[in-house]
């Protein structure tokens, strides 16, 4: 592939990228409220948060199976479609039905939109050169930036779109932003996988994963996406019960969404000049960081300076630990780990969201954070022990 072509796909996905987590940004502001005015309990809020993550794990697999068939663009663009009949479906369920189920329902295929959207980081590594891959990987999530500046001021214009019933509009603000990525995706210009990307070439799945870097790879996206969400999803229930109103939550989950795609542009050049293990290392000590930021308090500067530093360090396990992964496994191996990599990374993410309502619930604000110090620390270590091995081998 020409470099040419390489840089349009960047930037095609980069765009997409930015509509995408737009309105995921949106949906995640206000998806635990609207839980919570349909749910009848509590703790049940974040249902349907979870509900999301779990669809998004179980749809790992078969959006990878139907790329390996269709293509990239075609398997992105199916995947838009769901999303926007999820995006119907939350609106309908506060509008009309004013149903919980409706509610999860909706949840479950914006998830299973976000199954198929999270392999398009993957989708770049796969059409660019091993050099450029890194950086490549970390412009396409840069692209993130763009939820962030609009992102929340859509949530708070769409909020009350149909009042006095809230969020409903914000859903079918969301479904626009699947129109958006429809539009671009047609200017995709990666090739169809050969007829050997499939399930069954090259090595089994279990001799890739006994690799070290494989596991430090799939460790890394784990833990990033497991505590940033934990965090994240109790982090507007929080500030409600702390009084803080609508627009200061969404004020501190857009800086939250800045910080997680803003160091996109530097990520790849950090990668190729401290390596990939370093770049973990440092997005699981931020993480520590962030934790002990958020125990140290319940200002509105307390919130915003512990999502802020959750957003860098989840930028840093993401991107390394995806960079990581494209090293272990052979073209013909693709799908298969790039399926259990993200079953099992949103997986974690599931259990992170069904965990948080209930861990602030039941326990508090300080029980959601010290969740986060067990993980991160694992990961630090994992990822300093690997370091020194490839550092000894090298020697």
């Amino acid at each position: 592939m020409d470099i040419n072509t390489e840089r349009r796909n960047v930037l095609v996905l980069a765009s997409c990228q930015g509509f995408s987590v737009t309105g995921m940004v949106m949906v995640t502001i206000i998806i635990s409220l609207a839980g919570q005015v349909l749910a009848d309990n509590p703790a049940y809020a974040t249902l349907p948060m979870a509900v999301q993550m779990t669809a998004t794990m179980l749809f790992a697999t078969p959006a990878s199976m139907i790329m390996a068939k269709v293509g990239r663009r075609a398997g992105f663009t199916i995947g838009q479609f769901i999303g926007i009949l999820g995006g119907l479906i939350g609106a309908y369920a506060l509008l009309y039905a004013k149903s919980f189920e409706l509610l999860c329902l909706s949840g479950f295929l914006i998830g299973a939109h976000q199954g198929f959207w999270q392999l398009s980081r993957f989708a770049i590594a796969d059409a660019t050169e091993a050099s450029y891959r890194p950086r490549a990987i970390s412009y396409v999530l840069a692209g993130g930036i763009l939820a962030a500046l609009i992102g929340p001021e859509l949530a708070k214009l769409s909020v009350g779109l149909f009042s006095p019933v809230l969020y409903a509009g914000t859903y079918l603000a969301y479904c626009c932003m699947n129109v958006l990525n429809i539009i671009f995706l047609q200017f995709l210009a990666i090739a169809k996988p050969p007829e050997n990307w499939n399930f069954r070439g090259g090595r089994p799945l279990l001799e890739i994963a006994r690799q070290p870097a494989f596991l430090i790879a799939l460790m890394s996206g784990m833990v990033g996406y497991g505590i940033m969400v934990l965090v994240m999803t109790a982090t507007p229930l929080s500030m409600q019960s702390c009084g803080f109103e609508f627009n200061d939550s969404a004020f501190v989950i857009q800086w939250h969404a800045f910080f997680m795609f803003a160091p996109g542009f530097i990520t790849g050049h950090l990668i190729k000049r401290f390596g990939m293990t370093a770049i973990i290392m440092t997005g699981a000590f931020l993480a520590l960081i962030s934790m002990a930021v958020s125990l140290s308090g319940i200002t509105l500067m307390h919130f915003w300076t512990g999502l802020v530093l959750m957003g860098v360090g989840w930028n840093f396990m993401f991107v390394g630990g995806t960079s990581l992964l494209t090293e272990t496994y052979a073209p013909q191996e693709r799908a298969k780990v790039q399926a259990f990599n993200d079953t099992m990374v949103f997986g974690t993410t599931a259990i992170a969201s069904f965990g948080s309502g209930a861990l602030l619930s039941w326990l508090g604000w300080n029980a959601v954070n010290l969740t986060v110090a067990a993980p991160a620390i694992l990961l630090l270590i994992a990822a300093f022990v690997l370091r020194m091995k490839r550092h000894a081998t090298t020697s």
